[in-house]
């Protein structure tokens, strides 16, 4: 029996053992190191490392404007990027679902912005923002063209939320056309006929229904928010004087341009631990509203 269940044990470590080892490799030992160095003051180059305890935390908590700063922007974005995302994926899976010509090219088209890499999609949306969007202003003396787009902080703000929007909601298209789809027919037939219009039907239906869907959707869209920094760095840099500074940026900064690792590695465990526990409530207060056919 104890054979067995050795040779059972070896079977598995053989199978999940390499998983396990580059997991742990590339995730488990960098997340401890970097609780460690968050109680150091180092500069990530040379070999001196001095402990500091919880100096770096006092510091970003009592002297670090430039954090709450950052933060307060992250969390901003975060808010109308979930909720822009979210609904703007959820209507156009709702209508791509019904039985529209050509649905399926529409389907990737919208999906497309996602198969491009951050930095590439924000360099092309910077060009259009200043060159695009100034020859069209000039051409047709639309106010909103006109506007300095990136080059203050509100429509900065807006710019980068656009460009987020338009780039993520496609991906959230594909989870909720396929929750819309496995939505039963019937159950929608017999709200019909017992006269629910539409609205009613998506409302008291559809939506309780993909509650599953959306539990998954808000949690990559909140996930997405929080970490976005391919989008702030070509498009606006953080820029203008770090008022749409991301608080990725503000960790990348700290750490790899001010040469300030300890310090650095202290705001990206805080960065992770406010991730995280957002995730969990959110997880935690979705999940509660999932129901069953």
């Amino acid at each position: 029996m104890n054979s067995k269940r050795t040779a059972a044990l070896t079977q598995q470590l053989v199978y999940i053992g390499p998983a396990l080892l580059f997991f742990g490799i590339t995730i488990i030992i960098p997340f401890v190191m970097g609780m460690y160095y968050s109680f150091t003051n180092w500069n990530g180059v040379s070999g001196n490392v001095e402990w500091v305890g919880l100096d770096n935390f006092k510091q970003i908590f009592t002297n670090d404007s430039a954090f709450a700063q950052s933060f307060w922007f992250t969390t901003k974005f975060t808010v109308v990027g979930v909720l822009l995302t979210n609904l703007v994926g959820f209507f156009l899976a709702y209508f791509l679902t019904k039985n529209i010509r050509a649905r399926n090219w529409l389907r990737t088209i919208f999906f497309m912005p996602n198969v491009i890499g951050g930095l590439l999609l924000g360099f092309i949306w910077q060009f259009i923002f200043i060159k695009g969007f100034a020859t069209v202003g000039e051409a047709t003396g639309i106010p909103f063209f006109n506007l300095p787009w990136l080059g203050d902080e509100v429509t900065g703000f807006w710019g980068i939320v656009m460009v987020f929007v338009w780039q993520s909601s496609g991906y959230l298209m594909v989870i909720y056309i396929a929750s819309i789809t496995n939505v039963s027919k019937e159950v929608m037939e017999a709200a019909e006929i017992d006269g629910a219009n539409r609205f009613q039907v998506l409302k008291s239906i559809i939506v309780p229904l993909i509650m599953p869907a959306v539990t998954v959707c808000l949690f990559l869209a909140i996930s997405w928010s929080f970490k976005m920094f391919d989008l702030n760095l070509s498009l606006t840099k953080g820029g203008p004087y770090r008022s749409t500074e991301s608080l990725a940026m503000n960790v990348y900064n700290e750490a790899f341009l001010n040469n300030r690792y300890g310090l650095g590695t202290a705001k990206s465990l805080i960065f992770f631990l406010v991730v995280a526990v957002i995730t969990l409530i959110q997880v935690r207060l979705t999940k509660q509203k999932e129901v069953e056919a």
